[in-house]
């Protein structure tokens, strides 16, 4: 299918963005995305905590919240699809507007505050994907989050195992959003080990085996204290994977736009900070945990230096937002032209190459 989006983005640019990515929600669930014809290059594949990713490019949490277009996103060429961040209860999120473009520094902030419809029917459509026995390529995630009002954040975070863990590839226990209000607390040292404790004691009692990955994604906005606590926490408790990072709440030099709005900044004014965090875990975790790189990019050379950096996987939402999906490709065929020109056979032996040699991946760690 042609990809119509260059003819309609002067269309979508002039809507307000949350009016656009509701347009652009519409057209997937319609069949209007285009759809990848070519199979990926080889030297993109690679295998982590036992799934196969085509290629290393994903789509952050916040595009599909409910879990409404994961397939027509996987058919136009990502790699693997995270969906949500999702809250047990429906909610409707901080009052509009509250998202905000700067296109001339490609960023974009937002301040949605987990706007969700809630986890039954996010679920229900994760189980119903799960039963087909034809869908595209491609692990897909959930994303969880908790209510603003809730009592008890832990709560909300079993809750919402106990109705994904059996239906989707990966969980990622969202707590560094800076929307809702006290979320980001939850990275202490302490706090963090007591939830996940509960969240893990929950993914215990599903009826997945092997256990779904579990992931958390963390702030930028991280003291080389709060580094050293949470890979701390996540060697100890094993958990999986984390993601770095979420967007964040500094406001760099430079920009140019509404930036006096509150909310977490994303897109390319976060790609240095959100990097910096990657390497800080890649230094201390040495290779010990898959690292899922998100913050800013938007080409292939962006990729490849999250995976320099220690990323094995990578996500982007906001450039996707601005370049429409033809840069699903452009990201994957510069990657792939990197990773040759360096002499890599494969992603996964790039991880880490811009680190000190005792911090890089080691063979063993969940790769091939």
């Amino acid at each position: 299918m042609i990809d119509l989006y260059p003819l309609l983005r002067p269309l979508m640019m002039s809507l307000s963005p949350e009016r656009a990515h509701g347009l652009a929600l519409a057209g997937l669930k319609f069949g209007m995305g285009p759809q990848q014809r070519q199979p990926d290059d080889p030297i993109l594949a690679q295998t982590l905590w036992g799934l196969e990713f085509a290629n290393p490019i994903g789509l952050a949490a916040g595009f599909d919240k409910d879990a409404e277009v994961m397939d027509p996103l996987l058919q136009m060429g990502f790699g693997f699809v995270e969906a949500g961040s999702v809250t047990p209860l429906p909610q409707p999120g901080n009052p509009r507007p509250r998202m905000f473009r700067l296109p001339a520094s490609g960023g974009l902030i937002n301040r949605m505050g987990f706007n969700s419809k809630g986890l039954k029917e996010f679920a229900r459509r994760l189980e119903a994907r799960f039963g087909q026995e034809e869908k595209p390529r491609g692990p897909v995630g959930a994303n969880l989050g908790r209510n603003k009002e809730s009592p008890d954040a832990g709560s909300d975070y079993v809750q919402g195992v106990r109705a994904v863990a059996a239906f989707c590839d990966y969980i990622v226990v969202n707590v560094s959003s800076p929307n809702t209000p006290g979320l980001r607390a939850l990275q202490g040292r302490a706090e963090l080990k007591a939830l996940l404790e509960r969240v893990l004691e929950a993914r215990a009692a599903s009826v997945r085996q092997p256990f779904t990955p579990l992931l958390v994604k963390v702030a930028p906005d991280l003291t080389h204290d709060d580094v050293e606590d949470i890979a701390a926490v996540t060697l100890e408790l094993g958990v999986d994977g984390l993601i770095i990072s979420n967007t964040t709440i500094s406001r760099p030099e430079g920009l140019s736009g509404p930036v006096s709005e509150t909310g977490g900044l994303s897109g390319r004014p976060l790609m240095s900070l959100a990097t910096a965090r990657l390497a800080d875990f890649a230094r201390i975790l040495k290779g010990r945990v898959p690292l899922v790189g998100a913050g800013g990019v938007a080409s292939g050379a962006d990729a490849y230096e999250k995976i320099r950096n220690g990323a094995s996987l990578v996500q982007l939402y906001t450039a996707f937002a601005y370049g429409g999906p033809a840069l699903i490709g452009r990201i994957k065929t510069e990657l792939a032209a990197l990773l040759r020109a360096d002499g890599y056979s494969s992603v996964a032996a790039a991880v880490g190459a811009a680190l000190p040699a005792e911090a890089r991946p080691v063979p063993s760690v969940g790769q091939e």
